[in-house]
């Protein structure tokens, strides 16, 4: 029994303990609530506010398609959580910026470098990652 919990921490911390926990649904709740009024809600850059911005979302459903097949997560982070402000709003992105912060927790990047982020952001990102189109 010890070997086995010794493999499974020993896995989680490899892999990254983040990555198991992300709620792909909570994280579709998040973007209908906070994102698809500019992205729309099949992601593709056509919300209903879509036409007012300086700056036009991008279809989020194209993000791994865009990045040569591999998803931009920490692109990805850093713009959800204000890392790299984008100024369509006429304030930094996102407007609803407030909402994802928290507690942060660490994620593994593709390219293996830990990031920290909050849980909420976490499971938006799982859900974009989950609406990838090839």
């Amino acid at each position: 029994m010890r070997i086995v919990q010794s493999f499974i921490t020993t896995a989680l911390l490899t892999f990254g303990a983040a990555a198991f926990a992300q709620d792909f649904e909570n994280g579709e709740d998040l973007y209908l609530l906070h994102c698809a009024t500019c992205h729309g809600v099949e992601a593709t850059g056509q919300g209903p506010m879509a036409g007012i911005l300086v700056i036009k979302p991008v279809n989020l459903t194209a993000l791994e398609a865009e990045n040569d097949g591999t998803f931009p997560t920490e692109r990805v982070i850093r713009r959800i959580d204000g890392r790299d402000p984008l100024l369509s709003h006429g304030s930094p992105m996102p407007v609803y910026g407030y909402f994802f912060e928290g507690e942060d927790t660490p994620y593994k990047t593709p390219s293996g470098q830990p990031i920290l982020t909050s849980q909420p952001i976490l499971d938006l990102m799982g859900y974009l990652q989950s609406i990838q189109i090839n």
